[in-house]
């Protein structure tokens, strides 16, 4: 009989029959898949095995002796109905492990039964291969696959004893049995470490994806963010600063309106909006800063939210700078769509502008306009000339709907995905695909050359007298080995084995099996002296283990027609001849071609089914880091303006504080320039520092401050956390100058200094100013997650104030400035 049963033996933890146990919560989606698929391999090899071998026996069997060989196959026959159905509906390990171990039973106690070497092969193969089978379908519980295999043995012992009391027991069918077994679960173990890898290897890359994508959100949002408060209490607070009217009946609701777009997560919210409908609500103002809005909007707008509400914030920023900028108090708005594209237009005839003279630091248009509409996916322009009024467009196209993902982000099942993510399915489907392929190539070599030089090494010194021409067996079995080593060459440095190499390979094969089948005596065809045919098919799985089976397939024909030539030639065999070259071919090519579907199967349907699972369990993690994300960034932007800016707002919002107070514009004016500060951080700029240091005197400018700045060195660089505590003291004492002040930066190898002297400048200070970090800060003067140290010093004589920032590198040795 030729090696049967050892199969690509994979495992995972499966909740299917067959004591397979829970799925571990380590597992990734190949090893639980590839679990099932071998799971399922194991049972129907099994079933197809005893239905084959079980019709071939009944030929075998004499006339008298067939009831009884029904009687004993019909149990089997109804075990393996068992079997199947609980593919299908999981039944308890406590019924199918006694069920498997008494068909093992009643299949060995057979032989005395039966009779006779025609049934010793019968219950051999049965028994052999399906204990092969056990280790498939108990592969998570080896105890349970080890204890079958042995009872299987024993129970074939045992027959054995009881069909020939004189003669012992045959020790040679049992030794092969136990070489078949541990064949199988050898290669179940290095298949499995293959699987295990292709999961480590899918989920290092899936992560690696997963923070560049929560990273690029974050962003995004943080982006959004900006824009909320540059639009909300940045606006608010700068005009509070000002001065600007006398009528303030339209502070308290904007106040309110502030907090209550703060307390919100930006926009992006899942779902979808109409467009049309938002667009109707844009604001237009109160009193003299009314801008009245003609809108023409082609409805419904149906989009997903967060374009829609970047679009309809955006909209909402350029009508304030309609009101505050272009000398008219009308504006028209338009909407429409262009094929997948959703088009909104704003346009007025006021005194107009260049857009390229704005400077960098305004983020009217950069941050609330522009960049909001980049976060989403969309773009936005600007067309503006003086005297020529101005034109704002924002275009939105809808990819969804090209690539068939619905409005909540949801994939259609008939629709492709987009190419990014195409590629990244098509490579994890490719990585798995490759692993199996080694894992499926490692197994079959490991089989080549174990039986080879143990069972057919020794059926070959046995029976030398046998063959006609035994160094034509010994030739081919030299011809084999070579053809195992060259491929494993290949094999060990990960390379493929060239179309040339492999086909002089297989010819070198079909050739051996020719020479073995013709130099032999047919009536040892697939005998105790033929050690080839059982063989042969494996060196070819290996091969061939990455072309499709139909391939493998014509090889096994070509290889089953050369034996069985060789045995007609000689005389056509009887009924019970002709059975025993069944049940034998069943045994070593029928596994191996079964082997072979399984290797194409698990290539071609479970590697993607692999990459596909991963990829919705990828999906879920993302969904899942990125809320978590979110919503801790929310909650600690939001603590850190509850120092400082809430307060403000929830003061003007229900009239605690009065726009008319002096000292309450001077808080406005801090915490206005704290936040451009905050809004320059992002700025792609030479000199990090200066740049928001002009972000503040900016805002000191607009309230009439006469600021003067110099910097002195060679600037250098300084981590974010550093930048805010040298530039707060700068801020708080320009947001309380009157008149004049002077700004220095002074820069050595080693160290900065930051320092201001405002001229009449009140000194009154409050709470909420220099006794709290500024938006975006956590820690003041030492940031523990740098290890930043910054020293400030402030003198006060009469209604001058000097304030002093400084930084050394050696003060902060955890932090590489370089």
């Amino acid at each position: 009989m030729g090696l049967g049963g050892h199969g690509v033996g994979l495992k995972a933890h499966s909740v299917r029959p067959g004591g397979l146990g829970e799925l571990g919560a380590e597992q990734g989606s190949s090893e639980r898949l590839l679990t099932r698929t071998v799971e399922r391999y194991g049972v129907w090899l099994r079933s197809a095995v005893v239905c084959l071998c079980g019709a071939l026996g009944l030929v075998l069997a004499e006339g008298s002796e067939v009831p009884l060989a029904t009687a004993l196959l019909v149990p089997a026959l109804l075990a393996c109905g068992v079997r199947l159905y609980s593919l299908r509906r999981p039944l308890p390990p406590a019924l199918l492990w006694p069920l498997d171990a008494a068909v093992v039973l009643l299949t060995g106690l057979s032989q005395p039964v039966l009779g006779g070497e025609d049934a010793n092969v019968l219950v051999e193969a049965v028994v052999g291969i399906s204990l092969i089978a056990f280790q498939f379908e108990w592969a998570t519980r080896p105890v349970a696959g080890a204890a079958l295999t042995v009872w299987g043995v024993a129970a074939c012992a045992l027959g054995d004893l009881l069909a020939s009391p004189g003669h012992g027991i045959d020790v040679i069918p049992l030794v092969r049995m136990l070489i078949q077994v541990g064949l199988s679960r050898a290669g179940y173990l290095i298949v499995r470490a293959r699987a295990r890898a292709a999961d480590r290897s899918a989920a290092n890359r899936a992560a690696l994806r997963r923070e560049a994508e929560i990273a690029a959100v974050r962003r995004a949002t943080e982006r959004e963010y900006l824009a909320t408060l540059h639009d909300t209490a940045s606006a608010t607070l700068l005009m509070v600063s000002q001065g600007d009217g006398r009528d303030w009946s339209w502070l308290p609701p904007r106040a309110r309106k502030d907090l209550e777009a703060l307390s919100a997560m930006p926009g992006f919210e899942t779902g979808s909006v109409d467009l049309a409908a938002l667009l109707r609500c844009v604001p237009e103002g109160e009193g003299q800063a009314r801008v009245q809005l003609k809108t023409f909007v082609d409805g419904p707008l149906t989009i997903p939210s967060g374009p829609g509400l970047a679009i309809f914030n955006g909209v909402r920023e350029a009508v304030t700078n309609v009101a505050r900028h272009a000398g008219v108090r009308e504006a028209e708005l338009r909407a429409w769509t262009e094929g997948d594209v959703t088009v909104v237009e704003l346009s007025d005839v006021g005194r107009g502008f260049d857009p390229e003279s704005v400077p960098a630091r305004r983020r009217g248009i950069s941050g609330s306009v522009i960049g909001r509409m980049h976060a989403v996916g969309g773009t936005a322009s600007v067309t503006s000339r003086p005297g020529t009024g101005t034109r704002v467009q924002w275009r939105w196209q809808d990819r969804a709907q090209a690539s068939g993902t619905g409005d909540d982000g949801t994939q259609a099942a008939d629709a492709p995905s987009p190419p990014r993510v195409q590629a990244q399915h098509l490579a994890v489907v490719r990585l798995i695909r490759g692993q199996l392929l080694h894992g499926a190539q490692q197994v079959a070599l490991l089989i080549c050359l174990v039986w080879q030089f143990t069972i057919s090494l020794r059926r070959l010194v046995v029976h030398q007298d046998v063959y006609h021409h035994a160094w034509a067996q010994t030739a081919a079995f030299v011809c084999l080995a070579a053809v195992a080593a060259a491929g494993g060459a290949y094999l060990l440095r990960g390379r493929k084995i060239p179309p040339r190499v492999r086909a002089g390979s297989l010819t070198a094969v079909l050739t051996a099996s020719a020479v073995c089948a013709f130099t032999l005596p047919p009536q040892q065809s697939t005998g105790p002296a033929d050690w080839a045919f059982g063989v042969v098919g494996w060196h070819a799985l290996f091969l061939l283990a990455d072309l499709r089976v139909r391939v493998y397939a014509v090889f096994l024909g070509a290889h089953i027609a050369l034996n069985a030539t060789a045995v007609v030639l000689s005389g056509m065999p009887t009924a019970a001849e002709a059975a025993v070259l069944g049940i034998s071919t069943i045994g070593s090519c029928g596994l191996q071609f079964s082997v072979g579907v399984l290797m194409t199967h698990l290539q071609h349907g479970t590697a993607p089914a692999a990459g596909s699972a991963a990829a919705r369990e990828e999906e879920l993690r993302t969904r899942e880091r990125l809320h978590e994300h979110l919503q801790s960034d929310h909650k600690e932007r939001y603590r850190a303006l509850t120092a400082t800016t809430v307060p403000l707002l929830v003061g003007l919002g229900h009239g605690a504080l009065s726009p008319h107070d002096e000292e309450v514009r001077r808080r406005c004016g801090v915490e206005a320039a704290r936040m451009r500060r905050l809004f320059a951080e992002g700025d792609a700029v030479a000199d990090p520092l200066l740049n928001e240091l002009r972000a503040c005197v900016e805002v000191a400018e607009h309230q009439g401050v006469k600021v003067s700045l110099a910097v002195r060195g060679r600037p250098g660089e300084a981590p974010v956390a550093v930048r805010r505590q040298l530039i707060d003291p700068v801020a708080v004492t320009l947001g309380r100058t009157r008149s004049t002040a002077r700004v220095t930066v002074v820069w050595t190898p080693r160290s900065v200094r930051v320092s201001v002297v405002g001229v009449d400048c009140a000194d009154s200070r409050t709470p909420g100013e220099t006794d709290h970090p500024p938006p975006g800060e956590t820690d003041h003067p030492h940031d523990r997650a740098t290890g930043s140290y910054v020293s400030v010093v402030r003198t006060v004589r009469g209604e001058s104030v000097w304030a002093e920032a400084s930084w050394s590198r050696s003060a902060a040795p955890g932090v590489d400035v370089s």
